[in-house]
């Protein structure tokens, strides 16, 4: 190990040298207040910054164990220490140094919901920030005064401001963490109250735009407001009693006009597997974890998916109990999509009419009676949804404003009116009653999932081949890609970034055993669990920190989508 002082004699050696120099300050050095661990250097100024760590001993971060006793208070003190370190930067790192990437400080970029990240450690020994810094340069020659600014200076006021205890708001971060323990609380309660969902009064469901998660403000917006025949109060184990919409287990309508809400509800349940930061308006509406956001998805990948329970006598004889296809439609995208849904273990399903293909949802009466179902390979979902609930447990959530005909099979229907909810399921089953239905049931055959195994040798990676993530919805895995836009409930690209590494890893540790799919997902989730995300790293003892952990259904669905791959 290295001191600062040989840090600040190592940069005046190499001052307007060419930047390949900047190697020469990789490794460890003692600080007065911290260890800065300097574990990759880029090779020029216009690379991907450099890969720094700062570790500070507990004995002088002094934050009281309590506060990360457990996995769950661990992880939200990091998610808080990962956004105080990222205001520390915006406040003390302005500007750029020189060319290219020169000046810049950079941490994991934090959206609304809180997840385990590498970008934060935090133990009974130390708290350790996991920074990307561009060295600076001018042209490609070493800037030596002003990497010792950075690295110096600007590292230390960043560390004094937000990684000691005595520097931080000590109700926000007892808050932060006590609100985050209220929340894995009531998601986990819901299984008890045999409940999908809930949402609290007063939440606020509209987002700020497209393009933001921020909650929408201004006079206009209507805070969320239960039904009373829905109501239910749980009593937090911190912040006292809260009330709101139970969903119960069963198939539940979001029905209602144009742009009342029921798209705005459905979204801001399928983000409640996630936990979010104070002032979300979204803090305690939550679902259960393994919920899954089904749709149409044209032109996907599909390999081995026994999608026979939904399509089946296709043309020219095509295997639907082990279909695959390069190019699937909207109804055999839907109806994998809902399969490999229930083989990774979902408890419930959503779905917006909006985003699925019309005749996998419904086949009207007078549709069966021009075209028999001897001509029609589908079988409809709203011919399987209450099987899918009755025999397989699996729940199921639908915005529908088009068809009255699921009206029969639901268990709950709720009304959105100006974004106002009204339970309606009385109503609706009166109309139904009232309104002969012409309509026929169409199931012909069983419904089943077989399990799939992953052919290790259509991963294989040739020392040639990259892996690469290109944002949220991207990742070049070797010669394929892995198209993630339609999955919709991956919102980090962190977590983008971990899937990655995730089929990485399971490629070289599981899949040569041939275990079904689940069960590799499942192996590689035990040893996070153990060993923390460092474990899929490919900077094993050094910084990866830009990995957050995602569900089992978004790694399987980015394996099911990758181009190549083959199932056995």
């Amino acid at each position: 190990m290295f001191t600062d002082i040989d840090l600040r004699s190592k940069l005046k050696d190499i001052n307007g040298k060419g930047y390949k120099a900047y190697k020469s300050i990789e490794g460890v050095y003692q600080f007065e207040k911290y260890k800065l661990y300097i574990d990759h250097v880029q090779s020029d100024p216009f690379a991907p910054p450099s890969r720094v760590r700062v570790r500070v001993s507990q004995n002088k971060a002094n934050f009281p164990v309590e506060l990360f006793k457990n996995y769950h208070r661990r992880v939200a003190l990091q998610d808080y220490l990962t956004r105080q370190v990222a205001c520390a930067i915006s406040m003390n790192a302005k500007g750029k140094m020189g060319t290219g990437k020169g000046g810049l400080i950079v941490i994991d970029r934090c959206g609304q919901e809180v997840l385990d990240r590498t970008s934060m450690v935090v133990s009974e020994k130390y708290v350790e920030t996991r920074l990307s810094i561009g060295l600076p340069a001018r042209g490609r020659k070493i800037m030596a005064r002003e990497a010792e600014e950075i690295l110096f200076e600007k590292v230390s006021k960043i560390i004094n401001s937000s990684l000691l205890y005595k520097s931080l708001n000590k109700e926000q971060v007892q808050g932060y963490i006590e609100l985050h323990e209220d929340q894995v609380y009531l998601q986990s309660a819901l299984k008890e109250h045999k409940l999908v969902a809930f949402v609290a009064n007063g939440s606020i469901l509209p987002r700020e735009s497209g393009i933001s998660d921020k909650p929408l403000k201004g006079s206009n917006v209507i805070p969320f407001q239960s039904p009373k025949s829905l109501e239910v109060t749980f009593q937090l184990p911190n912040n006292g009693q809260i009330t709101g919409m139970g969903i119960p287990k069963g198939i539940t309508l979001i029905v209602g006009g144009g742009y009342h809400g029921k798209s705005t509800l459905l979204r801001a349940i399928e983000r409640g597997v996630y936990h979010h930061i104070p002032g979300d308006g979204r803090e305690f509406v939550l679902a259960d974890p393994d919920a899954v956001k089904i749709r149409a998805e044209d032109g996907r990948s599909v390999q081995g998916v026994n999608i026979s329970g939904f399509i089946n006598n296709l043309p020219f004889q095509q295997d639907t109990k082990k279909f695959s296809s390069e190019n699937a439609s909207g109804s055999t995208s839907q109806a994998a999509n809902i399969v490999e849904a229930i083989e990774v273990g979902t408890n419930l399903l959503m779905l917006d009419e909006d985003t699925s293909a019309t005749n996998f949802m419904i086949r009207d009466g007078r549709m069966q009676q021009l075209v028999s179902k001897e001509q029609e390979p589908i079988t409809p979902l709203i011919d399987r949804v209450r099987e899918l609930y009755e025999k397989y447990a699996v729940s199921s959530i639908l915005v529908v404003g088009g068809s009255g005909d699921y009206f029969n099979v639901a268990d709950y229907i709720i009304k959105m009116e100006n974004y106002a909810v009204k339970d309606v399921t009385k109503e609706a089953k009166r109309i139904a009653s009232q309104n002969s239905d012409t309509r026929q049931q169409e199931v012909t055959n069983e419904f089943g999932i077989s399990e799939r195994i992953v052919d290790p040798v259509s991963l294989n990676l040739s020392p040639r081949d990259k892996v690469k993530v290109r944002g949220l919805h991207k990742i070049q895995f070797g010669r394929n890609d892995i198209d993630l836009h339609y999955v919709e409930q991956l919102v980090d690209d962190s977590q983008t970034n971990a899937i990655a590494e995730i089929i990485r890893y399971a490629t070289k540790e599981y899949l040569k055993k041939r275990l079904p799919l689940i069960e590799v997902i499942e192996k590689v989730l035990e040893d996070i669990s153990v060993s923390g995300l460092d474990v899929i790293s490919p900077y094993q003892g050094q910084h990866p920190g830009n990995l957050a952990l995602p569900r089992k259904h978004e790694i399987c669905s980015a394996i099911n989508r990758l181009r190549g791959v083959r199932m056995l």
